[in-house]
């Protein structure tokens, strides 16, 4: 397999835009991602574009618009992680010697999407859905459960949501840009005891794309290329072998074949992009992703580990909270980060001496599954 890089990658900026169709929101930022290359539509070999509630054939329109026409385009979806399938493939098809050059688009429209404003619909089959236990039940039950079992307080969870909110204020690209106290996210609006509506990401409009090659042709582009050292993408088991419902048993393995395939461990990671769509992920995810060991979750976030000038910055983008979650484009949207703080291009939120990026992305349900995937991305310079 041959090593593969990203030359380019693009972004909208995150928000609600219900006068822009998804195919409109795909196109802005495969043009960015294509100005960022320094490369013409016509060089784009092949694409994959993930969109979840859009209609037929969206990649075709999204790409049309920006000049790219004629080529091998592939619809994708496996909800919130996409985006992140869409890169594991063009990754794949540039590594096994198909093709030198492709782009990895995620376009989302929460606003103007079927279930706008309601709750997502539980899965066919899903009994337990279908009586209530739908997907905010599921994280509140998750939730509860780890607040009782390792004795993590409310405040202690909101303290993901500060940080996370303080991040995206200097973010460019996030929907939200204020400032919350741990108190402003406890006394938000209740969505599902004990989680609040600023616990929780948002309905969010946006697209992401990502320009990968073979590294060979990467440095004809640029001398400093970012690499993907691991690309992997993995479907839950049977939610009957999960021991804990607050442990993403998918995450967990998800991440252990990234680090196998990258020749890394977790000690390695310089900063992490992760899957916060409830503030109390993303401590669940600490410990999943191998960043500390259980019960130390807490210490990390309080001592400042985390935070963008810690040992180890979490979501310096805002995460999901605060930067917001177009589901598909999110996958794509956390490499676009990574590739920005590995090139020193983060502005007020650089991490400083940023070598060594991880992604993360986990969605779906499915009817008997712990979950429907999980995808996880290392990307170095």
């Amino acid at each position: 397999m041959r090593e593969v890089a990203i030359i380019g990658v693009g972004s909208t900026v995150f928000g609600k835009f219900p006068e822009k169709a998804i195919f409109e929101l795909g196109t802005e930022a495969v043009q960015a991602a294509l100005k960022d290359a320094g490369i013409s539509p016509k060089d784009i070999q092949f694409a994959y574009y993930a969109n979840l509630y859009g209609g037929m054939v969206e990649g075709q329109a999204a790409l049309r618009d920006a000049g790219i026409t004629d080529i091998e385009i592939t619809n994708v979806e496996n909800a919130c992680t996409g985006g992140a399938t869409a890169v594991r493939r063009t990754w794949y098809d540039i590594a096994s010697g198909l093709y030198d050059i492709g782009i990895a688009v995620g376009s989302e429209s929460m606003t103007t999407s079927p279930i706008a404003g309601k709750l997502i619909p539980p899965a066919k089959g899903d009994l337990s859905g279908e009586l209530g236990m739908n997907t905010m039940a599921k994280f509140a039950l998750s939730q509860r459960r780890y607040m009782d079992i390792s004795g993590v307080t409310l405040e202690q969870i909101a303290m993901v949501s500060v940080k996370n909110h303080h991040n995206g204020c200097a973010n460019p690209y996030s929907q939200y840009k204020k400032e919350f106290s741990a108190e402003d996210i406890i006394n938000s609006r209740l969505i599902c005891d004990p989680i609040t509506q600023l616990q929780s990401c948002s309905t969010t409009d946006g697209a992401a794309a990502v320009i990968l090659t073979s590294l060979n042709v990467a440095r004809r582009y640029t001398r400093k290329p970012v690499i993907i050292a691991a690309s992997v993408i993995r479907g839950g088991d049977y939610a009957f072998r999960q021991k804990d419902i607050t442990f993403s048993d998918v995450t967990y393995k998800g991440v252990k074949g990234a680090y196998t395939m990258a020749g890394i461990g977790p000690e390695d990671i310089n900063l992490c992009e992760l899957h916060d769509a409830f503030a109390v992920n993303e401590l669940q995810h600490y410990v999943e992703l191998g960043f500390c060991e259980r019960g130390e979750e807490v210490a990390l976030l309080m001592d400042g580990v985390t935070n963008i000038k810690g040992r180890l910055p979490v979501n310096p983008s805002g995460g999901l909270l605060s930067k917001g979650h177009p589901l598909s484009a999110t996958g794509v949207a956390q490499i676009a980060e990574i590739v920005w703080q590995l090139r020193g291009q983060a502005g007020k939120n650089q991490v400083p001496d940023a070598k060594v990026g991880l992604t993360h992305t986990l969605g779906g349900e499915v009817a008997d599954l712990e979950a429907g995937a999980v995808g996880v991305h290392i990307l170095k310079v």
